[in-house]
């Protein structure tokens, strides 16, 4: 679903961006998913949403801004979304493994 059939639908003004205050917690409107809108809470890391429906003790704001996620934080958000079955280590190629293979290549001089 999107903004469009959101707000057509719901009859709100959702939109990434948009300020809200979801039963007292203030947070900002990052995306959608199905008919629910993805929510940053301000007291929560930038990577940290959740889905509320559109009508459910929202409170629309103005605009604001979508806070970034670090570096590290999107590494580790890209590991979630790939639905791996190894650990993040292993994942990022720093796991034991990995790391002997690296020295070994410096010891040959490849790296």
């Amino acid at each position: 679903m999107s903004f469009e059939y959101i707000n057509k639908s719901y009859g709100v003004n959702a939109c990434v961006g948009r300020r809200v205050i979801i039963d007292g917690e203030p947070g900002v409107i990052v995306g959608t998913h199905g008919a629910y809108i993805v929510v940053n809470p301000d007291h929560l890391k930038p990577y940290q949403t959740a889905n509320y429906h559109p009508t459910w003790r929202v409170e629309y704001q103005g605009t604001g801004k979508v806070r970034k996620m670090t570096a590290g934080q999107k590494r580790y958000q890209e590991y979630l979304d790939a639905d791996t079955c190894c650990t993040f280590a292993e994942w990022l190629g720093v796991d034991k493994a990995s790391k002997e293979r690296r020295e070994q290549y410096k010891n040959w001089g490849l790296a």
